[in-house]
């Protein structure tokens, strides 16, 4: 299959390597160890961090987030970091089910106010945990409809206001201009091959609105992504 004709729909036959068990693991670590720079270039957190979590950090001083399937977890430590650097406290529990990406978050550098554990969402839910505001990075298209329903679900029942979940947006232009730009940290690592495939498998805006329940809103977030919104806007002013 031409991947022209797979940007055509959502491809969930395409698998990503890093997903496999059986997966290269020096590659697998090369590529969590490579997540802060392809984060920090495409997935507009810092522009979320200023529009949606600042303002709850400058109205209340101090909160928690929920980060599900934080993988190497980058964007924990890049938010707790933000914070710190405003002068606020932002309380990070960033958790993943995979015990290898578990294992990579908890050999990195320590970070105030972020903690690592090996969790699915499920289990906070049952523990009664609550957190300010419930974020992922990348883990919608990896979701069959059940998981992203499960995963929907545990983010209400988790959150006391506010859920992010960022994602992809599948588009040619996406899939044409990371394959051109990014084809360098691909080299030793899954950085490249896993980021087609996880284009190819991402969603559009309109498929994302009609998989999701009504209470759930898309938002833009910057060229390549989209940011799948539950809960308040309080106003900060």
């Amino acid at each position: 299959m031409s991947p022209w004709g797979s940007l055509r729909a959502r491809d969930l036959q395409a698998v990503e390597e890093m997903d496999r068990t059986d997966c290269d693991p020096k590659l697998l670590h090369r590529t969590y160890a490579r997540f802060p720079l392809v984060n920090r270039l495409l997935s507009g957190w810092r522009r979320t961090y200023r529009q949606q979590l600042r303002p709850l950090l400058a109205a209340k001083g101090t909160v928690s987030v929920l980060d599900i399937g934080c993988g190497g977890g980058d964007v924990a430590r890049s938010l707790a970091r933000w914070a710190r650097r405003d002068g606020f406290r932002l309380s990070v529990t960033a958790i993943d089910p995979d015990e290898r990406a578990f294992a990579f978050a908890s050999q990195t550098p320590p970070i105030e106010g972020v903690v690592y554990r090996k969790a699915h969402s499920s289990e906070l839910v049952a523990e009664g945990r609550k957190f300010d505001v419930v974020i992922s990075n990348h883990i919608l298209h990896h979701l069959e409809p059940v998981q992203l329903a499960a995963v929907l679900h545990d983010s209400e029942a988790l959150t006391r206001g506010l859920c992010l979940h960022n994602d992809l947006n599948r588009s040619n232009l996406a899939y044409v201009l990371f394959r051109a730009g990014f084809w360098p940290l691909g080299m030793g690592s899954y950085i490249c091959g896993d980021g087609l495939t996880s284009i190819r498998r991402s969603y559009t805006a309109a498929e994302l609105r009609d998989a999701v329940p009504a209470s759930w809103s898309v938002e833009r977030n910057g060229p390549w992504h989209h940011l799948l919104v539950h809960g308040f806007e309080e106003d900060h002013a």
